[in-house]
């Protein structure tokens, strides 16, 4: 027998709180950029320029100590958080020290990771450095702007496909989705403060493939619906739809989370922003595909004059995707 975790035919009124929905995702939006100009975002080495220091002890890690130790060597601001993971052994002490990227030079040079290193050995003596990164402002200023193109860019090209294979309203009614679901990340992600890097980048364009390949599956079985139920209200066939591809939507969030999950508890903090954010993704994805795209295209409403020919409101529904 074939696993089911909805039964084969269900009837859900997906629209019947459609304006609680609907509006909850508005204020969870606004909340969200509200969030991000408050709060701001903790960017990462990538954005901000300068040098990152991953320190490792088997003493457990002070962080007054740590600061008192490097504050005469003048190196501006310097951000020092204990990394807690628990995939870490018994003993295990992990730090990262942050350094602002210094005036006129491209990066922290060696001679002061030297001077860090010593000043911190001087605190603990068994501290040992596995690894530092630096990145200078120019880089990290190229970074932003690229990070940017790439999301931008991304919801252009899917913009111009959705319209190509079904019509505008779908297309508008996507991207409304697609920005709900990287809105709603980066709110998150400035809530609590959760790094905010490259890797986050890569996850929010991954966040976006899988958003509208959810999307695309609901909106091709009703555009098959719309045109066998051609006088049915539209609301009504949206809601057949979404019942028809339930299971469908269920089984493959849902095994996709529980490999997400098992990354997030046991991945290590290295890699935990980055399946965060697409763990957060997938749920809001899936969220916005039934309860925000197809509530854009329900209405801004479709062309479906029965006299039309049997691809009406499908006007592109022959080209090859």
């Amino acid at each position: 027998m074939r696993l089911r975790l909805v039964p084969q035919q269900t009837s859900f009124d997906f629209f019947k709180w459609r304006k609680v929905t609907f509006g909850a995702s508005i204020v969870a939006m606004i909340a969200s950029i509200a969030i991000w100009l408050i709060v701001g975002l903790n960017f990462g080495i990538d954005f901000l320029g300068g040098t990152t220091i991953r320190t490792e002890s088997t003493q457990s890690v002070d962080v007054g100590a740590y600061r008192d130790a490097l504050t005469p060597l003048g190196l501006g601001d310097v951000t020092i958080t204990e990394v807690f993971d628990p995939t870490f052994e018994a003993g295990r002490n992990v730090a990262q020290v942050r350094i602002q990227a210094q005036d006129g030079a491209e990066s922290v040079t060696p001679a002061t990771i030297a001077a860090v290193e010593a000043a911190l050995q001087g605190v603990d003596p068994s501290i040992t450095f596995p690894s530092v990164e630096s990145v200078g402002p120019k880089v990290s200023g190229e970074l932003i702007t690229t990070a940017l193109l790439a999301v931008g860019a991304s919801l252009v090209a899917i913009l111009f496909y959705i319209w190509l294979r079904f019509e505008w309203q779908f297309s508008v009614g996507a991207i409304a989705a697609l920005v709900h679901d990287v809105v709603l990340t980066i709110g998150i992600f400035s809530l609590l403060q959760i790094r905010f890097d490259l890797a986050t980048i890569a996850a929010i364009l991954t966040i976006i493939g899988y958003s509208i390949n959810d999307t695309v599956v609901l909106f091709d079985r009703l555009r098959e619906n719309l045109i066998k139920y051609k006088k049915t209200p539209l609301q009504e066939v949206m809601n057949l739809s979404t019942n028809e591809t339930l299971s469908r939507t269920l089984m493959t969030s849902g095994t996709t989370l529980l490999a997400l999950l098992a990354l997030l508890v046991l991945g290590g903090d290295v890699i935990r922003g980055f399946v965060f954010a697409i763990f957060w993704g997938i749920i809001v994805g899936t969220y916005s595909s039934v309860y925000v795209a197809k509530n854009v295209v329900l209405m801004l409403g479709i062309d479906r004059d029965p006299k039309k020919p049997s691809d009406a409101g499908t006007q592109f529904a022959d080209v090859d995707a």
